[in-house]
C-alpha cells in the first residue's frame, strides 16, 4: 500500500512500505495471548504424549500460528495505535485469549467453543482489512480472494466441533489445507509489505516460542528437589534456547530482511508469505517440540524419555533447523549443508535417546546445538562480522562469501 497522509483521528493510517516501520507496543501486547496459546499447546502435549497427542497438538499450533499470522500482515499494513483498530485489537485479544483457553480441550468438550471463537478471530480480522482497503481497488480484491478460504476453512472447525476420532482429525486437516492453500491459489496480487516491521514482527515471535522454552524449564523443575541433576538438565535446556536464538538472530535474521528490503511489488509480498507466514511455522512448532522434551527430562532426569518427548527432544530440533535450511534455500537459493547435516544427525539419535538417561539424551542434543554454532562462528568468522556490522553493499558481498554459510 502506498504511504498516504493521515492523522490521528483517521479511521485507518497505512504503513509505509519503504519507510522505517517498526513493531508498537500494541501489537507486543496482543503478542502476549500468543505466547499464552503456545504454554497451552506444550501443555496439552505434554499431558497426552501420544501420537494422537502429537497430532492433536499440532494441528491446533497450525490454527493458531495462522491466526497470528493473518493479524501480523493487517497490522503490517495499517497502524493498529490508530483510529478504531485499536478497539479492534482489543476485541481480537479477547477472542483469541478464549480460543487460547479452549485449545487444550479443542478435540474435547470445549471444541465448539474453540471453533466459534477462532472464527470470530477470522471475521474481525477480515472485516478490519475490508474496510481498510476502501479506496484502494488492489488490497480490495485481495482480501476478497482471502475471505472465502480464511472463513471458510473457520467454519470447517467449527463443523469438526459436532464430530469426533478420524472424522474430526480428517476436518482439521481440510480447514488447514483449505486456510493455508487459499493465500497460495489467490495469489499475492495487490498486498504489500513493510519489511523492517514485517521481519521484526516474526523475529518477536521467534523470540516469544524460545521464551516459552524457557518458561518450560522453570515448570518442569517446580515442585523438584533441586539436586545436581535438575540443575545440569536446566543449564542444558537453557544453553539449547540459547543455541537455537543465535542460529536464527546472530546472521540469519539480518540476512533475511535485508533480503526482503531488496525484493519489490509482488515478488516482496510472495517471499514474505513463503519465508515467514509459511517457513517460520516449522520454527515454532520445533521449538515447542524441544519445550516438551525438556520438560519430561526434568520431571525424571535420570528415567528414560517415552518415544514422543524423545521425538520432541530431537525431531523438534531438526524441524527447528529444518526450518532454517528451507529459509535461506527460499531467500538466497543456496543450502546450508551444515544444518542440513546436523538435523538429520540429531533425527537419527531420536532411537538412542529412548534408551539412555534423559539428562544424557539431553546432554547430546546440546553438544549438537551448540558444535553447529561453534562451527559456523569460526568458519564463517570474516563474513559474519561484515554482514553483521558492514554497509549495505559490502554485507551483500559478504552475503554470497559466506555460501555455504549460515543464514
Amino acid at each position: 500500500m502506498a504511504a498516504t497522509t493521515g492523522t490521528a483521528r483517521a479511521p485507518f493510517v497505512p504503513r509505509t512500505v519503504d519507510g522505517d516501520e517498526r513493531v508498537k507496543p500494541l501489537e507486543l501486547f496482543f503478542d502476549l495471548v500468543f505466547v499464552f496459546a503456545i504454554t497451552q499447546v506444550t501443555g496439552m502435549l505434554s499431558e497426552d504424549p501420544t501420537w494422537a497427542g502429537l497430532a492433536r497438538g499440532l494441528l491446533v499450533l497450525g490454527v493458531l500460528w495462522w491466526a497470528w499470522v493473518a493479524y501480523a500482515w493487517l497490522t503490517n499494513t495499517v497502524d493498529p495505535e490508530e483510529g478504531f483498530v485499536r478497539l479492534a485489537m482489543f476485541a481480537a485479544m479477547a477472542a483469541m485469549l478464549v480460543v487460547s483457553l479452549a485449545a487444550p480441550e479443542a478435540f474435547d468438550d470445549e471444541a465448539l467453543l474453540f471453533g466459534v471463537g477462532y472464527f470470530l478471530v477470522r471475521a474481525l480480522h477480515i472485516v478490519l482489512y475490508a474496510i481498510a482497503s476502501r479506496g484502494n481497488p488492489d488490497l480490495r480484491g485481495a482480501v476478497v480472494r482471502l475471505a472465502l478460504p480464511m472463513l471458510g476453512a473457520a467454519l470447517i472447525i467449527i463443523v469438526a466441533g459436532f464430530t469426533d476420532g478420524r472424522l474430526q482429525g480428517a476436518l482439521w486437516v481440510a480447514a488447514l489445507v483449505v486456510d493455508f492453500g487459499g493465500v497460495v491459489v489467490g495469489g499475492m496480487e495487490g498486498w504489500s509489505v513493510s519489511p523492517g516491521h514485517f521481519a521484526e514482527r516474526h523475529g518477536l515471535i521467534v523470540i516469544i516460542a524460545l521464551g516459552e522454552s524457557i518458561v518450560a524449564v522453570g515448570v518442569g523443575a517446580s515442585g523438584l528437589d533441586i539436586d545436581a541433576g535438575v540443575v545440569a538438565a536446566t543449564v542444558l535446556g537453557v544453553g539449547v534456547a540459547a543455541a537455537l536464538w543465535w542460529a536464527y538472530f546472530d546472521v540469519v535474521a539480518p540476512v533475511a530482511e535485508r533480503r526482503l528490503r531488496r525484493a519489490t511489488g509482488v515478488e516482496r509480498a510472495a517471499l514474505a508469505r513463503d519465508s515467514y507466514s509459511f517457513l517460520h511455522l516449522p520454527m515454532v512448532a520445533g521449538i515447542v517440540l524441544i519445550a516438551l522434551g525438556i520438560k519430561k527430562t526434568l520431571g525424571d532426569v535420570d528415567g528414560h524419555l517415552e518415544t514422543i518427548p524423545a521425538l520432541g527432544l530431537c525431531g523438534g530440533v531438526s524441524l527447528y533447523l529444518l526450518g532454517h535450511v528451507l529459509f535461506r534455500l527460499r531467500n538466497v537459493h543456496t543450502l546450508n549443508r551444515q544444518r542440513l547435516v546436523v538435523l538429520i544427525a540429531v533425527a537419527a539419535f531420536t532411537p538412542a535417546a529412548t534408551r539412555m538417561p534423559a539428562l544424557a539424551a539431553l546432554g547430546v542434543v546440546f553438544a549438537a546445538c551448540a558444535g553447529l554454532i561453534a562451527y559456523e562462528a569460526i568458519r564463517f568468522a570474516e563474513a559474519r562480522d561484515r554482514v553483521r556490522h558492514a554497509p549495505e553493499g559490502e554485507a551483500a558481498a559478504a552475503e554470497a562469501a559466506m555460501a555455504p554459510g549460515p543464514r
